[in-house]
């Protein structure tokens, strides 16, 4: 071969090894036939367990997975309740103290309990799991794995063998049992020990047990109150009413749970390997977890023993003329699998969406102003570069609440001494939130006056709306009361100019957050100017959310920012969140701020299961008045959400109570090809150019070499 031809053939090799469309592309396993939504988390989800899971990012996935009795329609507004695992809505009876129905339950005081009586689907089955896996004998393959085995183990994609089995009604029930189980922990324990009929005890009953070192199987255990009428139908009876229980029954606490699941995760080995329930999910919905890599990506695939859903034939009127009715009646899910990627920074995310590698995207301070335009009367409305591309706005008033919280176990900040409410009052003044919103999200949200958020039953506008402590109604409208109120309050508290009355030492709190990286330094720097505002020394705890929520969780936070997305559409919901007896460290309830107020603790109590109406209304306020007075929370603000999507998603819109919405979702992956192709030419002249230099730099050797080979002897 001449080296003339050695030369043409190394370039073309070259050329022709460059995928021009796979270059750029962060995933080199991209399959584009299939329907691959891709989406991120940033952090790696602790509880993907239903019974302990609780936080956005974890129910993100756990949506997908598991299949609780109910579900909320995808397109009717207001949010409407219909069967997802269950036949039909549940059977509602009230009872007397004596267990007679009551015809006409009008009569509140008359009602003892109501029994819910659930009709499950039949012909649904649970996805591929070795925990079902049994020999010609029925004798299960993996429940009692040999040291020989387990080093076979190292993922549960490493058994051999899968199974299924139906779906029961008493799947439901056990799940409700492990709520009580004392290595559980679970976070609505105490919240669902107050309704449901001898939860509670029967939680203090596998302690007993466990305490005795015995094993708890739930199995031979019942609760009082949640009864297995048959394969199809099982109760669950509470005390008095409680209305929310269905909207409860909307979640992931209230899927069902196989006992085989459990008993195959409850061997030593595998949870040495970290193969549990609490990583490896086990469901009947239309997705279930085929990777999970919390150092690169977890993968939810297509269900291949999912029983079947359609998408809606019916919505909003406007939702037919935006082509939300397009895919009436076609079955359910239309994606074959969901990548999470992880994204530890806002600038990668975005940058990667803008690609097309990224489905769909939020709007983080650094991308707003590339991302939306503001007009002169304030509307949001699309940047030009994004209309280029096609890429559309879905837009959001979020019922969910950011709030700074004070933990009211903590002797500086929390207490009811009037001295503390009066610091508590001060610093609430100080935070702007209002700069807040401005600077870091761009406008995108409200100022909170209390804990209930717009478009909850109980929120109120306008004057009667406003945090007396914290704000002045001034032209019709909120403003916030100045610094001189809050170094007033500051010097009542026992503070003046930031220092202890009594010893003259500066005054230093401590603020937990899980945030670290160049993405929060901004805005923690902005929190502790708004400190040294009182001149009182503000010193920031960074850690993990992991790390945060332990802390939480044993009360070892001062001051802490959090948020609360609503569950359900209901002011229960919210205000739960400062209810006594939920303490996050006495019950390892929602309660973060271990906040208690027996006048506001005995009107929650009324209020829970009230109607919405107007006495209803009245309980409320109220109870956001003392709320207010005793400021254990910095109010903080309500969101506006800004979703961008690129034009190939199909049936997106927003559903703030759903957590399960991705199997609505289509993909016209064509085109997502055809446009991630076009944005992402790679620049070939670099590396021509360094093929041709190598060429310069080697062309003379070879020449030298060629002449002393071939050079004829004189």
């Amino acid at each position: 071969m001449t080296l003339k031809h050695l030369l043409v053939y190394l370039l073309l090799g070259v050329l022709t090894a460059c995928n021009t469309q796979a270059v750029n592309s962060p995933y080199p396993d991209q399959d584009n036939d299939a329907a691959a939504l891709y989406s991120s988390f940033s952090l790696r989800p602790k509880h993907l367990d239903p019974a302990r899971s609780y936080s956005s990012n974890e129910i993100a996935i756990t949506g997908q997975i598991y299949e609780p009795p109910y579900q909320y329609h995808y397109l009717k507004r207001p949010y409407e309740l219909e069967p997802l695992a269950a036949e039909a809505l549940p059977d509602v009876k009230y009872l007397d103290a004596q267990g007679t129905t009551i015809k006409d339950a009008k009569a509140d005081t008359e009602v003892a309990f109501t029994v819910y009586t659930i009709p499950i689907k039949s012909g649904i089955f649970y996805q591929p799991h070795p925990a079902f896996a049994t020999d010609e004998n029925g004798t299960f393959l993996y429940h009692q794995l040999t040291p020989a085995q387990l080093d076979e183990i190292n993922e549960i994609a490493d058994f051999e063998q899968t199974d299924t089995r139906e779906l029961r009604a008493g799947d439901f029930v056990y799940q409700i049992k492990r709520l009580a189980h004392p290595e559980i922990h679970s976070p609505i324990l105490g919240l669902m020990g107050e309704h449901i009929v001898g939860l509670t005890d029967y939680a203090k009953q596998l302690r007993d047990i466990r305490q005795q070192g015995d094993v708890v199987d739930l199995r031979a255990h019942d609760i009082e109150g949640v009864k297995v009428l048959d394969d199809q139908h099982y109760q669950i009876t509470v005390y008095g009413k409680y209305p929310q229980l269905r909207f409860w029954l909307a979640m992931p606490f209230f899927a069902p749970i196989p006992w085989e699941a459990e008993q195959f995760y409850s061997q030593a080995g595998l949870i040495e390997k970290n193969i549990t329930i609490d990583w490896y999910p086990v469901g009947t919905g239309p997705f279930y977890m085929t990777e999970n890599d919390p150092n690169q990506r977890m993968v939810l695939s297509k269900n291949p023993h999912f029983h079947g859903e359609y998408y809606p034939s019916e919505g909003e009127p406007e939702d037919a003329r935006n082509g939300l009715l397009n895919d009436a009646g076609r079955p359910l899910p239309m994606l074959d699998k969901i990548v999470f990627s992880l994204e530890k920074e806002n600038t990668s995310y975005w940058g990667k969406f803008i690609q097309g590698y990224y489905d769909v995207s939020g709007i983080s301070s650094d991308s707003f102003d590339q991302a939306v335009q503001v007009s002169s009367s304030g509307e949001f409305g699309l940047s030009d570069s994004m209309k280029e591309k096609g890429i559309q706005l879905e837009t959001a008033v979020g019922t969910s609440t950011f709030y700074i919280g004070f933990n009211m176990l903590d002797p500086i900040v929390g207490g009811n001494a009037e001295k503390a409410k009066k610091l508590r009052r001060a610093i609430s003044i100080a935070i702007d939130h209002e700069e807040y919103i401005s600077i870091f999200a761009n406008g995108r949200g409200i100022p909170a006056q209390g804990p209930v958020p717009p478009g909850i039953f109980g929120y109120v506008e306008g004057e009667k709306g406003i945090n007396p402590y914290t704000y002045r109604w001034e032209n019709n409208e909120p403003v916030r009361r100045t610094l001189d109120d809050a170094k007033q309050l500051l010097a009542e508290a026992g503070y003046p100019k930031g220092r202890n009355a009594k010893t003259g030492e500066p005054l230093v709190l401590y603020f937990d957050v899980p945030a670290s990286g160049p993405d929060s330094k901004a805005q923690l720097d902005w929190l502790r100017k708004q400190f040294r505002k009182l001149n009182v020394q503000l010193v920031i705890r960074s850690t993990d959310y992991n790390r945060f929520q332990d802390k939480i969780r044993r009360g070892q936070a001062q001051i802490f920012q959090w948020g609360w997305n609503a569950d359900y559409p209901d002011p229960e919901n919210f205000l739960f969140l400062l209810y006594g007896p939920n303490g996050k460290v006495d019950s390892g309830g929602e309660n973060a701020s271990n906040y208690s107020n027996a006048a506001f603790d005995a009107l929650f109590e009324k209020m829970r299961v009230m109607p919405n109406n107007a006495q209803r209304q009245h309980i409320i306020e109220e109870m956001v008045a003392i709320a207010r007075e005793d400021a254990p929370w910095v109010w903080g603000f309500h969101p506006k959400q800004f979703t961008l999507f690129h034009a190939w998603n199909h049936n997106v819109k927003s559903n703030l109570m759903a957590n399960n919405t991705l199997k609505y979702r289509r993909l016209d992956t064509e085109l997502r090809q055809e446009l991630q192709t076009k944005w992402n030419q790679p620049l070939l002249w670099p590396l021509l150019l360094v093929l041709l230099v190598l060429v310069v730099m080697v062309l003379p050797a070879a020449l030298l070499y060629r002449h002393k080979k071939y050079k004829k002897p004189t």
